[in-house]
C-alpha cells in the first residue's frame, strides 16, 4: 500500500512542479522589491526568470488540469444519448483526436526548442533558456499520453493508446511539416471533435496548425506564439491575482464581506438584493472567474435572499448573472488579458472599468427586474428591513478590514507607479496569504498548497487556450484579414453608432460560442483595427468588448455561469437558463449605454491623466 501511495504521489509531480513555480513567481518579485533599495540591485534578470517560470506553470499546470478534468471544453453535444457504448466511443474519438493534436504540437515545440539550442541564450546564472523551453514538448507529450489513455479501462490499453496516439501525431507532423496540404477535411474533423467534447485548446491548436500547413509554413510558428504569450512581461500578473482571489474564496473572506454589504444596505429585500449584486461583482474581480464566485458565494447568498422573501428562481438568476459583472473590475484577469493583447496600459484599463462596472450593476438591478416587489413572498423567517445601524456596520467593517484593504494593495501600488504589474500582483498574493494566515488564522499550509495547485490548473488550462488562439490570430493577421475587415465593414456600415450596435450583437454571439480568453486573443486583434477606423478609443473598445463578453457567461454552449449555477443549486440547466433571460436583456442595454457614451469608460482615466476637458 505504501509503494502504491508513493507511485500515486509521483504521478502528481505536475501539480508539485507547477505549484513550486507559482510560489517562486510570488517570492521573486517581493525579494526584488526589498533588495533594490537595500543592495542597489536585485536578482539577475529577475523579470525574465519570473516570465519563464510562468511557462513551467502553464505546461505542468495544464497536465494537472487534464488529470483532474479541468481542461475547458464545450462538452459533448451527445451527452443525452442513452447508449453507453456509443457515448464511450464519442469520448474516445474526442480525447484520442486531442492526443493526436498534442503529438503534432510536441513536434512543433521540439523544432522550436532545437532552434533555440543552437542560439545558446542564457536565462540567468548560467541556466540555458532552452532548458525551460523544453517543458513545451515534454508537456504536450504528457498531455497527449493522458488524453489518449483517458477512456480506456485496462492498464495495457491505457499504456498502449497513451503512447501510440501522441507518437503518431509526432511522426505525422515530422512527415508533413513544411509541405502544403488541403485544409477542409481537417476543419471538418476539428468541428466534429469540438462538439464531441475535445478540449478547446486542441481544436484551436489543430486549426492553427492546419492553416500553417495549408500554406507550407513551419508548424513551429504555432508553438512560438504559445511561447511568446506565456513569457509576456505582463502575464505573470494573471496567476498571481488569481491565487489571491482563490485564497479569499477558500477562507472566511466571503462571509466577512457579505456581512459588510448586508450591514451597509440593510436587511430588507431591496437591501439584500443590492448587497448580493455588489458582492458578487466585487468577488469575481478577485477570483478571476465568475464560476468560482458562484461556488464560493452561492450557498451563502441564496439562503439570505430566500429568507428575505425573494423568490428562489429570481435569487438564482441574480447570483448567476451578478457573478459575471466583475469582469470589468480590477484586478479581473480578462481585464488584464485585454490590456496585454491590445497593448494598452493595465492601469488605464483598471481605471476605465470602475464606472462601467457600476453602470452594469445598476442596469442589472433596474432593467433585470430584481428591484420589483412583485413575487416577493412572506415567510416566517423573513428578514425585516432595518434602519442603518452604525454600530453593527462598524463591527462588520472592522472584522473585514483586511479584505476591504485588498484592492489598495492590488491597484494602488500599480496605479501609483510604485510597482510593475507583476510586482503589484505578487504584493496582492502575498497580502492575501499573510492576512488569511496571520490575521484570521484560516489559511493552513495544506490549504495554501491546495490553492497553489488549483490556481496552477486554472491558469495552465487558460494559457493553453491563449497560446493556441494567438497562433491562429497571428496567421489571420499575416493573411491581412483585419485590413480586409476594415474595408468591408466601412463599406457596409458607414455610421459609427450603427457599427457599435452591430458590434454588440456580434460580440454577444461570440461570447456564447467562444471561451472568453480565446475570444480576447482571437477577436481583439481582428476587431480593434476596425474599431480604431471608426475613431473608437482602444480603452473604450476594451470595456465594450468585456461588457459584451459578460452576456456570453449566461448563454450556452460556452456560458459557464449557467452550468456552475445548475450544479451549485441543484437545478436543471433549462431552469437556470430561463431564469437569467431578464438579466441578459439588462446587460445588453447596459453595454449599449457604455458603447454610445464613451465618457463612461474613458472619463476617469482621462481625468486621472490630466487630459479631461
Amino acid at each position: 500500500m505504501k509503494s502504491l501511495a508513493r507511485l500515486q504521489n509521483l504521478w502528481r509531480f505536475d501539480e508539485v512542479l507547477s505549484s513550486v513555480a507559482l510560489a517562486l513567481m510570488t517570492l521573486i518579485p517581493l525579494v526584488e522589491i526589498l533588495m533594490r533599495p537595500l543592495m542597489g540591485k536585485g536578482i539577475d534578470n529577475a523579470p525574465v526568470l519570473v516570465q519563464h517560470l510562468g511557462l513551467v506553470l502553464a505546461m505542468f499546470g495544464a497536465v494537472a488540469a487534464e488529470r483532474n478534468g479541468h481542461l475547458t471544453s464545450l462538452g459533448s453535444s451527445l451527452d443525452n444519448v442513452e447508449n453507453r457504448r456509443f457515448h464511450s466511443a464519442v469520448q474516445v474519438f474526442a480525447k484520442g483526436s486531442a492526443a493526436l493534436v498534442c503529438g503534432f504540437l510536441a513536434l512543433a515545440s521540439w523544432r522550436f526548442v532545437a532552434s533555440e539550442m543552437e542560439a545558446s541564450n542564457i536565462l540567468t546564472y548560467g541556466i540555458p533558456v532552452w532548458w525551460v523551453q523544453a517543458t513545451m514538448p515534454l508537456g504536450f507529450l504528457l498531455l497527449g499520453a493522458k488524453l489518449g489513455a483517458r477512456y480506456f479501462a485496462t492498464t495495457w490499453l491505457k499504456v498502449t493508446w497513451g503512447i501510440l496516439l501522441p507518437a503518431c501525431g509526432f511522426f505525422l507532423a515530422g512527415k508533413f511539416d513544411g509541405s502544403a496540404g488541403m485544409i477542409w477535411p481537417v476543419v471538418l474533423w476539428l468541428v466534429a471533435i469540438l462538439f464531441a467534447g475535445a478540449p478547446i485548446f486542441a481544436v484551436l491548436g489543430g486549426l492553427a496548425l492546419a492553416l500553417f500547413w495549408q500554406d507550407g509554413l513551419p508548424l513551429a510558428s504555432v508553438t512560438l506564439s504559445h511561447y511568446q504569450i506565456t513569457v509576456n512581461p505582463s502575464l505573470p500578473a494573471l496567476p498571481l491575482y488569481t491565487l489571491a482571489g482563490l485564497i479569499f474564496a477558500r477562507t472566511g473572506a466571503a462571509k466577512r464581506l457579505g456581512a459588510v454589504f448586508m450591514a451597509l444596505f440593510g436587511g430588507g429585500v431591496t437591501g439584500t438584493v443590492v448587497a448580493v449584486a455588489i458582492l458578487c461583482s466585487f468577488f469575481t474581480a478577485f477570483t478571476g472567474g465568475s464560476g468560482v464566485t458562484i461556488l464560493a458565494l452561492g450557498g451563502l447568498l441564496l439562503p439570505l435572499l430566500r429568507n428575505a422573501g425573494f423568490p428562489e428562481q429570481r435569487g438564482i438568476s441574480l447570483v448567476t448573472s451578478a457573478s459575471a459583472l466583475g469582469v470589468l473590475l480590477a484586478p479581473s484577469v480578462p481585464l488584464i488579458m485585454y490590456a496585454i493583447i491590445a497593448r494598452v496600459p493595465i492601469n488605464s484599463m483598471f481605471l476605465a472599468g470602475l464606472i462601467p462596472a457600476g453602470v452594469m450593476v445598476a442596469f442589472l438591478l433596474i432593467f433585470g427586474g430584481y428591484l420589483k416587489r412583485g413575487g416577493v413572498v412572506e415567510a416566517a423567517e423573513k428578514v425585516q428591513a432595518a434602519h442603518f445601524d452604525s454600530k453593527k456596520t462598524f463591527a462588520a467593517i472592522w472584522s473585514a478590514k483586511w479584505e476591504i484593504l485588498a484592492p489598495i494593495a492590488a491597484i494602488g501600488s500599480l496605479v501609483s507607479g510604485l510597482a510593475t504589474p507583476t510586482e503589484s500582483a505578487a504584493l496582492t498574493a502575498a497580502y492575501a496569504i499573510l492576512t488569511q494566515t496571520l490575521a484570521h488564522r484560516e489559511l493552513s499550509l495544506q490549504m495554501l498548497g491546495k490553492c497553489l495547485s488549483e490556481c496552477a490548473q486554472v491558469i495552465g488550462g487558460v494559457m493553453l487556450i491563449l497560446g493556441m488562439a494567438l497562433g491562429l490570430t497571428n496567421f489571420l493577421v499575416d493573411a491581412g484579414i483585419p485590413d480586409a475587415a476594415i474595408e468591408w465593414v466601412q463599406g457596409v456600415i458607414p455610421n459609427k453608432f450603427v457599427f457599435l450596435l452591430a458590434l454588440n450583437f456580434f460580440l454577444f454571439a461570440a461570447g456564447a460560442l467562444m471561451e472568453i480568453y480565446a475570444a480576447i486573443v482571437v477577436l481583439v486583434p481582428l476587431l480593434l483595427p476596425v474599431a480604431l477606423s471608426y475613431g473608437i478609443d482602444p480603452v473604450h473598445f476594451g470595456i465594450i468588448f468585456l461588457a459584451s463578453m459578460e452576456m456570453g457567461f449566461l448563454c450556452p454552449p460556452a456560458g459557464m455561469n449557467i452550468y456552475f449555477a445548475s450544479i451549485m443549486f441543484g437545478k436543471p440547466l433549462r431552469y437556470v437558463a430561463i431564469s437569467v433571460l431578464p438579466a441578459l436583456l439588462a446587460i445588453f442595454l447596459g453595454t449599449l449605454a457604455i458603447s454610445w457614451l464613451p465618457i463612461i469608460a474613458t472619463g476617469l482615466p482621462d481625468l486621472i491623466a490630466g487630459k479631461f476637458h
